[in-house]
């Protein structure tokens, strides 16, 4: 416990820069700061979460936080050594992979790198959340038997209140479960969204609460032992339908920021059910000893018309599991054709540096970027980031606001879902990706994603990276 207390307030800041997503807008906006919980009961509220990460976790989650602990100690310094040897190293020694992706080579050196096998889904593209809410809208109202939703930051500005009292209403007739990290959900309810509430709004001082008053709904915090998060968004209904994403409940998904949500139908959606369930048990009050019940039993979905093979990617150092860096880095180094990326947090070496490599080869690869994003430092970071690739022959495009999107298309392959480029998406905190080669569903997202936003995004010019501070920046960048 000592070396926790000394590490907490260090690490506490390296994650607000970069998963708080506090806006800097509205900070300095003081007509709106009435919109978030005022400064005292948020720092009561974040007290409690620290609180609760640390004792509370150690209690039901001791094998949790003993391997979450060695994984932070071991990859936080470790970023530090793969950007100045080992990745160069491997990238001069190492010929890029011969499978292309999107071919069924590469689907097979997928297989072999133990990357979770594919099953049977059909994808729906839901760009903004003016065609997300809508869709979960109309799904929340026809759910029959089950609403279970999890999301790292349920908001408790007037969207999030919105929700809660859809949710709240059909506990009534439904089961309804809800998750969120208690640290995410504490940060974001401190910062007021950039665009107003209604008049005389008034955010709920503790969500959990205002959830479960008056309603049969169940909630529960995923905790954040060694300050790790559960980044994930998975919401399911009737264990019919799947959503993924990087969208959260809350004002800045609903109409402020860019962002991606995926509606998912199939057999594959057992599978999310089964990942839902496994969670849920690990944040009740057994912990991980709760993993030790027998699951919820979960029944097999059908198949339904145009599926396409899907794979579920998982970061998850608890349990070992790095799958969405290992498939993205396969995904960078076998690209022959295009790499095509659109993501607001660009800080893993490995990464960055794969993809400078694709681009001196001849690779087609462009990066968006936010023009303006939510964090500072992470916004300087990108700088350097994209001085870096325009110098070795890419493109980066601003996208005129915030863009939220995690998507990437390597050839004929695309990786989509909640995780940033960054080292805590890749190697510290949980998050959800699927990955998928079918040519229809690829041309989707080119022609719903990519293509509109190249044409909005102006090309960053190399005289608009210079910048004495980018460098600093992008390693202290390496570390969120």
């Amino acid at each position: 416990m000592p070396l926790a207390r000394l590490l907490l307030p260090a690490t506490c800041c390296l994650l607000v820069g970069s998963c708080s997503h506090l806006s800097r807008n509205a900070r300095n906006s003081t007509e709106q700061r009435p919109q978030a919980t005022d400064l005292l009961t948020g720092a009561g509220n974040l007290g409690m979460g620290l609180f609760r990460g640390t004792a509370v976790s150690a209690i039901r989650q001791p094998v949790t936080t003993a391997t979450l602990g060695v994984s932070v100690l071991w990859h936080r310094p470790r970023e530090i050594v793969s950007a100045n040897v080992s990745v160069p190293l491997k990238l001069a020694l190492t010929p890029p992979p011969e499978e292309k992706p999107g071919t069924m080579a590469f689907e097979k050196l997928l297989d072999e790198s133990n990357i979770p096998k594919a099953k049977s889904g059909k994808l729906t593209w839901l760009v903004d959340g003016k065609r997300f809410f809508p869709d979960l809208d109309r799904e929340i109202a026809a759910a029959r038997n089950s609403v279970d939703l999890q999301v790292y930051i349920f908001d408790n500005d007037d969207i999030a209140v919105r929700y809660a009292d859809k949710l709240k209403e059909r506990s009534k007739d439904v089961e309804v479960r809800v998750m969120f990290d208690d640290m995410g959900s504490s940060f974001a309810q401190t910062s007021p969204p950039e665009t107003p509430a209604p008049k005389g709004f008034t955010p709920p001082a503790n969500m959990p609460l205002y959830l479960r008053s008056g309603s049969e709904l169940e909630v529960r915090r995923t905790l954040n032992p060694w300050l790790v998060a559960d980044h994930s968004k998975l919401i399911l209904v009737d264990n019919r339908v799947a959503y993924i994403g990087g969208m959260n409940i809350g004002r800045e998904y609903y109409n402020e920021w860019h962002d991606l949500m995926i509606r998912i139908e199939g057999p594959i959606v057992a599978d999310f059910q089964r990942d839902y369930n496994r969670t849920w048990r690990k944040a009740g009050p057994f912990g991980d000893f709760g993993l030790l019940r027998p699951p919820r039993f979960t029944q097999r979905v059908p198949p339904v018309g145009d599926g396409a093979p899907i794979r579920i990617l998982r970061t998850d150092p608890a349990e070992g599991r790095y799958e969405i860096l290992k498939a993205t880095l396969m995904g960078i180094r076998a690209a022959q054709k295009r790499i095509w990326i659109q993501n607001p947090y660009v800080a893993h070496d490995d990464i960055t540096m794969a993809i400078e490599e694709a681009a001196r080869r001849g690779v087609d690869v462009r990066m968006i970027l936010p023009a303006r994003g939510d964090s500072t430092i992470m916004d300087v970071a990108n700088i350097d980031v994209a001085r870096r690739l325009i110098e070795a022959g890419g493109k980066v495009y601003n996208y005129p606001l915030m863009t939220h999107m995690k998507v990437m298309i390597c050839d004929d392959w695309a990786c989509v879902g909640s995780a940033n480029l960054d080292t805590l998406s890749m190697r510290i905190n949980r998050e959800l990706n699927i990955a998928f080669r079918d040519p229809g569903e690829v041309q989707e997202l080119i022609d719903k994603v990519f293509l509109p936003d190249f044409r909005i995004s102006p090309r960053r010019k190399l005289s608009q990276t210079q910048s004495p501070i980018a460098p600093i920046a992008e390693a202290i960048a390496d570390q969120l």
